[in-house]
């Protein structure tokens, strides 16, 4: 037993004071004489004895009483199990990703787990609330209510690392608990061994009830006709199989299309045909899942000529024209002498046809152009110096060729994950005619080959900064040396090396990606475009390239929807944004990672666990009770027992 106040404990010579009193009472007996004094001598000593007892009774209620006040005041107390970290920090991590918008027994697993932390937290505990979007230090639940009630979902994943690197890094000359309040979808094996020591999380682990979701991920153009797009939409269903779900597409929130489709299979892709021109809209879904993924925003911009140049022999480029037609390209053909440099800058891509050499000015030409937003693609000669060449790959990476060898070699492997070839193909092609060539360059790439020899070895590369690439043949692509010009592979590879696709194709960013967007604006020095949605407007980060304005979004914005970009109040095009489908499969694949977790079952067994274990337990008030008692039994002695 401990005391709060031991020093109280003095008071306890105080005792002497009452049995002083008691042993030596100054009362005198007088003397009393009688005819018959038997009688009255024995009810003398009956009487004495009777007092005696009671005085003695009286001494030890008063003596116990004094004592209990006494010690009652000192405040004793037994010391809680756990005493030693009563005054930890607390911490509660609230995950509010979106998998926490599926429901459970109780309604959505977010806001279940907040009205349990509104009803649950004591009033005069002090915590730090962390949330994936935002932070509340040292703060208390009247404090934070406000907040918590109004707390959205975030488009960020929940990621455990980063949040308990924060709860690290935040100084304190306490300990620290930390209680993580989510649905364990993003715990990983990794992220528990990797945890700080020092900082053993408890976990309360929220469970949906429906599990079966359906989500929206893509959507492309993957046909154009005359004035047609046909645009495939890719439906992703988790769990169950989803019979009859529909499907709608919107323009400027006009409905142009709706079809129901079954989910036999995980991704199912749907074909739409849409007029051919611009689209702002959504496609959208109904299931019963989470609600986040059903819509996917995206735009189309009005179909825009882009601007190719090929350097080189023109009788060498006649199978160019052919692939770049006057009805999607401003496609023209120069010598390398004839090339005017002052018109590179407004090219979207640059086509070098077999040169023996790259000049020194034209290299530093194209590496401005390709930092702008240009894209080159490189096509050697059979005479090419390959000391130029290299010379001119080292401004964009790790790409070099080797001495010419004189080898026939077929091309026989796609790389269909590859930029050039991504959704170019319904289904991936393995018995294609193969074509060859005579002679080529051994090509030594850091980057994955989108084509490939049959001895593994690349024949098409590419290398990718953030705004444009830099593609890279193997080969010379004359008839004299290939066939590459009568494959079929041969108008989807040009095609997708040059077209721009954010001006061509489906604009849809995911929020978050670090991808920048390029958009033509010839913008004085000074002047800035802004991003607008219905509820929401940002300023983006953004370079000035010459005709061209480099955006970059970092994180914004932080709701999903279609946007357009101004330049003060002048419009220039439109762009989509979406959250990154990340969590979208709500069923737990990491049930052995979680059964190794310290879990409590809810907020109120977590705080009535916290109470306990580090409360001490306070039994002054016993002896009040104890107190009062001896002071009845005195008064009751006082009363009853005779004198």
């Amino acid at each position: 037993m401990h005391f709060k106040h031991p020093e109280v404990l003095y008071f306890l010579f105080l005792l002497l004071i009452p049995i002083l009193v008691h042993l030596f009472q100054l009362r005198r007996f007088k003397t009393e004489l009688f005819t018959n004094v038997r009688f009255l001598k024995a009810l003398t000593i009956q009487t004495r004895k009777s007092s005696k007892i009671k005085k003695w009774l009286l001494l030890t209620c008063r003596l116990l009483l004094l004592t209990c006040i006494i010690i009652a005041f000192a405040q004793p107390f037994f010391s809680s199990k756990d005493s030693k970290n009563k005054n930890n920090e607390l911490f509660i991590i609230l995950d509010n990703s979106y998998s926490m918008q599926a429901k459970g027994k109780k309604g959505e697993l977010l806001k279940r787990a907040v009205q349990e932390l509104l009803e649950e937290t004591p009033e005069n505990t002090t915590f730090s609330l962390l949330t994936n979007s935002e932070n509340f230090w040292n703060t208390d639940i009247k404090s934070v209510r406000s907040n918590l009630q109004n707390l959205k979902y975030s488009s960020e994943s929940f990621n455990l690392d980063n949040i308990l690197a924060k709860v690290k890094a935040h100084k304190s000359p306490y300990n620290k608990d930390v209680v993580v309040l989510t649905d364990g979808l993003s715990i990983t094996e990794k992220q528990v061994k990797s945890s700080d020591q020092n900082i053993n999380p408890l976990f309360i682990l929220s469970e949906a009830e429906q599990k079966n979701n359906a989500s929206v991920d893509s959507v492309f153009i993957s046909k154009t006709v005359e004035n047609f797009y046909e645009i495939t939409v890719q439906v992703t269903g988790y769990g169950d199989k989803f019979l009859g779900v529909p499907i709608s597409i919107f323009d400027n929130n006009k409905l142009i299309a709706k079809t129901t489709v079954d989910l036999d299979s995980k991704k199912k892709n749907i074909t739409f045909t849409i007029p051919k021109k611009s689209f702002h809209g959504y496609i959208s879904i109904q299931d019963n899942g989470l609600a986040y993924d059903n819509i996917l925003y995206f735009s189309i911009s009005k179909n825009k000529k882009a601007n190719v140049i090929s350097v080189g022999d023109p009788l060498k480029s006649n199978f160019l024209t052919r692939i770049y037609t006057p009805d999607e390209f401003v496609f023209k053909n120069y010598s390398l002498s004839t090339l005017d440099y002052n018109s590179i800058e407004q090219q979207d891509a640059i086509i070098l046809n077999e040169l023996n050499e790259i000049p020194q000015a034209l290299a530093t030409t194209l590496k401005s152009f390709v930092s702008k937003g240009g894209h080159v693609v490189v096509i050697p000669s059979s005479e090419s110096s390959i000391e130029t060449y290299n010379s001119f790959f080292k401004n964009f990476g790790s790409l070099s060729y080797s001495p010419l060898e004189q080898t026939e070699k077929q091309i026989t492997k796609i790389n269909f994950n590859h930029p050039i070839f991504n959704n170019v193909f319904e289904s991936k092609i393995t018995n294609f005619q193969y074509p060859k060539t005579k002679i080529s360059y051994p090509l030594s790439s850091s980057s994955p080959a989108a084509l490939s020899y049959e001895d593994q070895s690349p024949f098409l590369t590419s290398i990718t900064n953030s705004v444009a690439t830099v593609a890279v043949f193997a080969a010379p692509l004359n008839l004299e040396n290939s066939n590459f010009q009568q494959s079929p592979l041969i108008v989807p590879t040009f095609y997708k090396m040059v077209i721009n696709n954010q001006n061509n194709g489906v604009i849809a960013y995911t929020i978050g990606s670090s991808s920048p967007h390029i958009t033509d604006s010839a913008l004085q020095k000074d002047a800035i475009v802004t991003i607008k949605g219905t509820e929401e407007q940002f300023i983006p980060i953004q370079q000035i390239l010459s005709t061209k304005v480099k955006m970059t979004f970092n994180g914004y914005p932080k709701q999903a929807g279609n946007f357009s970009v101004f330049s003060k109040k002048e419009w220039i095009e439109n762009l989509s944004f979406n959250y990154a489908r990340s969590e979208s499969d709500l069923i737990k694949n990491n049930d052995n990672v979680l059964a190794d977790l310290n879990q409590e079952s809810s907020i109120t067994s977590f705080f009535n666990a916290l109470q306990t274990n580090r409360t001490d337990n306070q039994i002054w008030k016993w002896f009040v009770i104890f107190a009062l008692l001896f002071l009845l039994l005195e008064m009751a002695i006082l009363k009853f027992v005779k004198s």
